[in-house]
């Protein structure tokens, strides 16, 4: 209690009425999250079995155990329930699978197979943009606590009504492949527990709830969380409605003041003092941020001195900004002043980082860039975990099509095309059909010995799985396949082939370590479909400089950030602008101006190049909202017509002085 500030202290010791913590950037949230849990332990408050702390993303989970395993001890903190709002959603489903319209051996549909599913269902003409305008539809069906026929009674046009009768046949096979999406995660419990008996049981069982970044729950996530605080409201809420931004995906800021609508007695408590940022930093967050409307005011102020202004500076073009930013970077490194590693480059949309790469790879300044091609994304993860998730429920029709001739065993088009066929007449699943005599009958003698080879692989794994050690099984039918040596095939080269059985081990060591504290192989695909990565899976990339977006960006800090591409249509975004979205961009640079440390470098350029021809560009607005005693404006100042000096030859110099 010592380390903690006034406020933090007051946030962690409250107790007697529900609690919102409002969070600046850099305010040690996640130290009062943590002394909060510990100080409800040890002083007897609650059993560590009765609190439920929530987070959105595994790696935070996973730190928030980490510090209280240190804090607590193992033991203790092993009762804790910490977990994503997806996992703490499964808990509940697969406690009651029946109360929910599912039975046990459920699979977990990751985004890939569900929006597959939905695919199956669409005209058969329909492109990749109606698709995906389809899954943001029954998506928000499900977050606004719709089922098909609501959906389709508060249809307001033809669009709504087709989205609703999509939604109702996907719901329908979903139920009939005893399969949940992560949308049902929360939907489906939000749901149950609107049945005063199980509010009753899940309350006794959770009796008092952490929920950390609350700025980004949806409604669902929000009628979930209060269905089981009750309403005595026994729960601490930490977030900040200034870094709410992603209501692209249905976080609702307005959720914060919903609080103090429906349990009257909330007390607030503002965590205001900055530990990260310095004072001209925090300056400049607080006067773009304070364009926007609050219902909770907050004003960020830090004990770190003022800092170095900030620099804004104008380039010709994005070869040019990259240039710049290369030749400061090896100015910074080279003289001693910084480390590869203390350096981030941030920007709106992915595609501005093509020119950055180019730049850094002609410089050999290490990079890496965050939140590329997820590691759940290459095929030979997607086929393990297709046959991991047949060996929990072989009635998954997704994860069948996938592997049912991976590696090939003679199930051609034809012969799945067949299977596909009765199965819809029958309404009965792809592995049920496979084995029917129907079936068998219609499709070719080697096709009808191939079927029957894969379903008895299905029943004899499943059946191993479920008697002994499911990881050993997993392992097991891997080799049985021949699997490595199928994938070994696959390859054009040795790198690839060396990159894909990397994946390959990696997984299945994660599998097994999973397994070492699960209980059945329900809970260890649940465990494994939740992750968004492997345990092992570094967060620290060594001595590089990182290259992000400002969405990938929440959450870290470095000392010194490059934000690029600081024009009107990219920050603020012109899809944005044109769906009334200025107040969520303002919050993106916000987060991006918070991550730094100590020195800050904005630039903007005067022109780019898009869909292969030049556009003039204009500065972004939210420039104009930072106070100008704080910044610098090299080459002349912001008025200034005078074009930059070019970047490439001052880098050229520097290689020079170099040797």
């Amino acid at each position: 209690m010592s380390a903690l500030n006034p406020q933090q202290e007051s946030a962690v010791t409250h107790l007697g009425s529900p609690l919102l913590v409002l969070a600046g950037a850099g305010s040690g949230k996640t130290r009062v999250i943590t002394e909060k849990v510990a100080w409800l332990v040890e002083n007897n408050r609650y059993a560590s079995g009765e609190i439920a702390a929530i987070t959105f993303t595994n790696k935070a989970a996973r730190e928030m155990r980490r510090r209280l395993g240190k804090r607590l001890g193992r033991r203790a903190a092993k009762g804790l329930a910490i977990s994503t709002f997806h996992a703490l959603g499964w808990k509940l489903i697969s406690a009651e699978p029946e109360a929910c319209g599912r039975k046990k051996g459920m699979s977990i549909l990751d985004a890939g197979a569900s929006q597959d599913l939905i695919a199956d269902l669409l005209p058969a003409m329909a492109g990749k943009e109606q698709l995906f305008i389809f899954v943001r539809r029954i998506s928000r069906f499900k977050d606004a606590g719709w089922d098909p026929a609501t959906a389709l009674a508060r249809a307001e046009d033809d669009d709504d009504a087709r989205a609703a009768e999509i939604y109702r046949q996907y719901t329908d096979r979903l139920v009939q492949l005893n399969a949940v999406d992560f949308d049902d995660l929360i939907a489906l419990p939000a749901r149950y527990l609107e049945d005063p008996e199980a509010r009753t049981r899940w309350r006794r069982k959770f009796r008092y709830l952490l929920v950390d970044e609350y700025q980004d729950t949806s409604l669902a996530q929000y009628r979930l969380l209060k269905a089981l605080a009750g309403e005595a409201g026994n729960f601490t809420a930490v977030g900040d409605d200034d870094q709410s931004i992603y209501g692209w995906r249905g976080a609702r800021p307005e959720n914060l003041s919903r609080l103090a609508e429906d349990f009257p007695g909330l007390r607030v408590i503002k965590l205001e003092q900055n530990y990260r940022s310095a004072g001209k930093i925090l300056k400049a967050a607080n006067a773009v941020i304070a364009c926007n409307p609050h219902d909770f005011e907050k004003k960020l102020w830090s004990e770190l001195g003022p800092g170095d202004n900030i620099r804004i500076t104008r380039m010709a073009d994005d070869r040019e900004e990259a240039e710049a930013i290369a030749r400061d970077l090896l100015g910074e490194h080279f003289g001693g002043r910084c480390r590869w590693a203390d350096n981030a480059v941030l920007y709106r949309s992915n595609h501005l980082s093509r020119t950055l790469e180019q730049a850094l790879r002609e410089n050999n300044i290490p990079y890496v860039v965050t939140g590329g091609p997820s590691w759940f994304d290459a095929r030979e993860i997607r086929d393990c975990l297709a046959y991991l998730r047949l060996m929990v429920n072989p009635e998954d029709n997704p994860a069948l099509l996938r592997v049912a001739n991976t590696p090939r065993r003679g199930l051609g088009g034809a012969t799945l095309g067949k299977v596909g066929e009765f199965a819809a007449r029958q309404g009965m699943s792809l592995f049920a059909a496979a084995g029917s005599m129907g079936v068998q009958q219609a499709v070719s003698e080697r096709g009808g010995r191939a079927l029957r080879g894969f379903s008895n692989l299905l029943v004899d794994f499943n059946d191993r799985a479920e008697r002994g050690d499911p990881a050993e099984a997993f392992r097991d039918l891997l080799d049985h396949i021949h699997y490595r040596e199928w994938l070994e095939s696959q390859c054009d080269e040795p790198r690839q082939a060396d990159r894909r059985l990397r994946n390959l081990e990696d997984l299945v060591g994660w599998v097994d370590r999973l397994a070492e504290d699960t209980d059945s192989l329900e809970e260890l695909l649940a465990r494994v479909t939740l992750a968004a990565g492997p345990e092992d899976e570094s967060d620290d990339p060594g001595d590089q400089v990182r290259l992000m977006t400002l969405h990938a960006a929440k959450g870290l800090e470095f000392k010194r950030v490059y934000l690029v591409g600081c024009e009107d249509g990219i920050l603020p975004h012109r899809n944005s602008l044109e769906e009334g979205r200025l107040e969520e961009e303002r919050r993106l640079m916000y987060v991006g101006i918070t991550r730094a440390e100590r020195q800050l470098f904005i630039s903007y350029c005067q022109r780019r190049r898009r869909y292969g021809e030049w556009i003039e560009c204009e500065p972004s607005r939210f420039l104009e909202e930072i106070p100008a005693d704080i910044l610098d404006w090299p080459e002349g100042g912001a008025a200034s017509d005078t074009p930059p000096v070019a970047a490439r030859d001052r880098i050229a110099d520097l290689k020079a002085l170099l040797g």
